[in-house]
């Protein structure tokens, strides 16, 4: 019975820790921008091309 609650109690200190980034991401403006993850994948990737002459 002594398991349950040390069980209990980590699964509540884990609990917090992950409250605790989600309130952390929410300050830090992590979420802010909705709109450019939706678009992005519409454009096409620039293929840059090197030269093996400008490589040292």
């Amino acid at each position: 019975m002594n398991i349950i609650f040390l069980l209990i109690g980590f699964s509540v200190i884990i609990a917090l820790i992950f409250l605790g980034a989600f309130f952390w991401a929410n300050k830090t403006k992590q979420y802010e921008d909705t709109y450019t993850p939706s678009v992005r994948i519409l454009f096409d990737d620039e293929v840059k091309d090197t030269d093996s002459a400008e490589v040292k």
